[in-house]
């Protein structure tokens, strides 16, 4: 299995920290979680079923016609490549592992490029895949470029897959509308905007045809009943909603202004993250490991993923840890 953040309790056995005592931001979820409704009795002590408005509620929430539940956005990233023949594959990349990793097990040829090469190998592929906006490099693309890329797709057969795990503070740059249109599939997380990752639920917006092929594989019930009440609720929550981004991105702001009066520059990041390279980037990630603040580390490019402080003690905890890098860093000391 590929290596992800939030492995909190493998590093509180590799530093001797108790997991209590960790300020984790190694994630990309908002640190302010939903409130969980009250789950009645006949959620846990029957089958869930699919008319209970969760559809409706998650069609409403991100403006498609059609979508599909399913326990958690990583489940269909594995299913997907399932549904096509083996044929060749783009990643845009660097971007989320599971993508490019799936593809390759599933017996497709992938190409890992980048933005600026798309173009070139485009008519060459079956499928392209993209993570908008992309983690970890917080890349944004402009729906009318994706949109282009699809009609190029969509001519010979093939898909654009875009995976807006981290769109929900920008939902007008969303493609999320135009999933009518043959060969569009956008995936969307719950967990990370909604800060509830454990209930391990996700979306999958497509034509209808497509949905109940990739219904098929994932099978029946995959979704549970507590979380289809959990889900329904946060996604007709207007009101938190609205209060969810206005604070998310005004800690990112916060985060990205904090890590440059420390020389750590980011290179990008959206509303959840934060992300830099640096050629001490193994350096920085065990300096903060060894005081209990937990980063997503990237060894491929040299680069660290800040996620978001909750409150005001975590905030102070990470200054001070970084005025502590940034002094021993000065005097080039390992």
């Amino acid at each position: 299995m590929l290596e992800h953040g939030g492995r909190l309790r493998q590093a509180a056995l590799h530093y001797g920290i108790a997991e209590s005592a960790w300020l984790d931001l190694s994630s990309g979820l908002a640190p302010w979680p939903f409130a969980i409704p009250p789950i009645p009795e006949r959620a846990w002590a029957r089958l869930p079923e699919t008319d209970d408005g969760l559809e409706q509620a998650a069609c409403l929430y991100y403006g498609a016609q059609n979508v599909l539940p399913v326990p958690g956005s990583q489940c269909a990233i594995q299913l997907l490549p399932r549904l096509r023949r083996s044929g060749k594959v783009g990643v845009l990349s660097p971007c989320y592992a599971e993508h490019a990793e799936a593809w390759r097990r599933s017996g497709h040829i992938v190409r890992e490029v980048m933005d600026q090469e798309v173009d070139f190998y485009l008519d060459t592929l079956d499928v392209l895949v993209v993570v908008n906006p992309n983690n970890p490099t917080g890349l944004n693309l402009s729906p009318e470029r994706l949109l282009e890329w699809h009609a190029r797709l969509a001519q010979r057969g093939g898909w654009l897959v875009v995976d807006e795990a981290f769109m929900d503070n920008t939902p007008d740059l969303s493609l999320a509308a135009e999933t009518w249109r043959t060969g569009l599939i956008v995936l969307r997380s719950f967990g990370k905007f909604f800060g509830l990752a454990g209930v391990r639920l996700g979306f999958v917006l497509a034509e209808l045809r497509l949905l109940k092929l990739l219904a098929e594989q994932v099978g029946p019930w995959a979704v549970s009943g507590p979380t289809r009440i959990v889900g329904q609720a946060c996604l007709l929550d207007t009101a938190n909603q609205a209060l969810q981004r206005e604070r998310t991105a005004l800690a990112s702001g916060r985060l990205q202004r904090l890590l440059g009066l420390h020389d750590l520059l980011a290179q990008g990041g959206c509303a959840l993250f934060q992300w830099l390279i640096t050629p001490h980037a193994e350096r920085l990630y065990d300096f903060m490991a060894q005081r209990g603040i937990l980063l997503r580390l990237f060894t491929s490019n040299s680069s660290v993923r800040f996620g978001l402080p909750g409150d005001e003690a975590d905030w102070l905890r990470l200054e001070q840890a970084l005025q502590a890098y940034t002094q021993v860093s000065t005097k080039g000391v390992s």
